[in-house]
């Protein structure tokens, strides 16, 4: 079967697709995954064929306010809608969207005929369980929380209006609102794979049929691959470190950050690997470590503790490896899974980013090293994730 993966985002928004698309293309499937060119290399590592979409602008300065946002996330997905419909091949036996290309990817499909299932990263069907991951971690009550997710799902729909009128037109469809579409695919119960742990985010009972909760999809590693000398060295040199990293958020936060983990690291009297990221984080000492981007699941089940900004897939990656967590939510759905992480034992309260301190974060590291209940809770969340099998349930849909 000619399988293509179409997703859009950040790093943390494509890489488990990676991992998907080995584990597909290994039960002999060929398998495309169609992304912006800056996550190519990821993609061909993994034995993958590669399309490119276009590529989000970067922000200017002056785009603040919410309307402004919502305005540049419009005119970014018209964009992509036009640039999926050259990346789809007529041949192309089954589409499988992600969140943020899902709006578009049915559209073409309806042209094309082609069947197709979403693979979702996130929950974002309303339930009465738990409130829309975009707006944090407090319940608003069972029929609040539904009331909630319908509203963020109207707020989507208005980003993605303008970019469904075009892309439809462009393949002479009738007209139809990314609403009219939704609701369509809720009558004929359109299957979804959330790809994260149920140790997270059990299913909701009040979702309809066709949504299921199958497991995280991992980042693809190459079965030989190691961990850089200077990082083993630095791992037998003494206790085991903390790390510190903020993936793709916190850009232009290098320096406020360095003078936290610093002073942090010292007051807690930890080892540190320090991760550049975004914010071109970097600290020099005899027990600290900066470091570039090495595979998460290389890395974390040798560490004391993780320090992480709680993108889905970071704060999965720390719980898979049974490794305790400090999570420091920027934006986002990041609140949410730090909330859902705390949730689970492995991780202390949240420390929102922009109340990091060097004493909350000296305080917390401190908490989390002294009390094994974090570490248990972690090998607990750990064993659970090794019964599940994101790539299988995959393979199961296809029939």
């Amino acid at each position: 079967m000619r399988i293509l993966i179409a997703a859009a985002g950040s790093r943390g928004d494509v890489a488990p697709y990676t991992g998907l698309g080995a584990g597909l293309r290994e039960a002999g499937h060929d398998v495309t995954l169609a992304t912006t060119d800056a996550f190519a290399p990821l993609v061909r590592e993994a034995g993958l064929g590669f399309t490119s979409l276009p590529s989000r602008p970067q922000a200017q300065g002056g785009v603040e306010s919410r309307r402004e946002l919502m305005r540049t996330a419009a005119a970014f997905v018209t964009e992509l809608g036009q640039g999926f419909a050259d990346a789809v091949d007529p041949g192309t036996d089954l589409l499988l969207l992600s969140t943020t290309t899902a709006p578009l990817g049915q559209h073409v499909a309806e042209a094309m005929g082609t069947p197709t299932i979403g693979v979702y990263l996130q929950p974002t069907a309303p339930t009465g369980d738990f409130p829309p991951t975009v707006m944090g971690t407090r319940s608003l009550g069972r029929p609040g929380n539904r009331i909630a997710g319908r509203f963020a799902l109207r707020m989507a729909d208005r980003v993605y209006a303008e970019a469904v009128t075009e892309l439809r037109r462009r393949l002479d469809l009738p007209p139809m609102t990314p609403a009219e579409t939704r609701r369509r695919q809720e009558r004929e119960n359109w299957p979804v794979l959330h790809g994260f742990s149920t140790a997270l985010v059990a299913r909701p009972s009040d979702w309809r049929a066709g949504l299921d909760v199958v497991g995280t999809w991992w980042p693809y590693v190459a079965p030989d691959r190691r961990l850089p000398g200077e990082v083993e060295d630095f791992l037998a040199a003494g206790a085991r470190p903390v790390f510190v990293g903020f993936g793709s958020m916190a850009g232009g936060q290098g320096e406020r950050l360095r003078g936290i983990a610093v002073r942090a690291l010292r007051r807690a009297g930890l080892r540190g690997i320090v991760q550049a990221g975004s914010a071109r984080l970097a600290v020099d000492g005899d027990d600290v470590l900066t470091i570039g981007d090495v595979p998460h699941a290389l890395l974390f089940p040798r560490l004391a503790a993780v320090v992480h900004h709680a993108g889905a897939g970071t704060a999965a990656a720390a719980l898979r490896a049974g490794t305790p967590s400090i999570p420091v939510p920027v934006t986002a759905d990041q609140p949410f899974w730090a909330g859902r992480l705390a949730a689970t034992g492995a991780a202390t309260d949240p420390i929102p980013f922009a109340s990091l301190t060097a004493e909350r974060l000296a305080d917390a590291l401190g908490q989390t090293v002294r009390r094994q209940a974090y570490a248990r809770a972690a090998s607990v969340a750990a064993r659970h994730m090794a019964t599940e099998d994101g790539v299988g349930a995959v393979l199961k849909a296809l029939g």
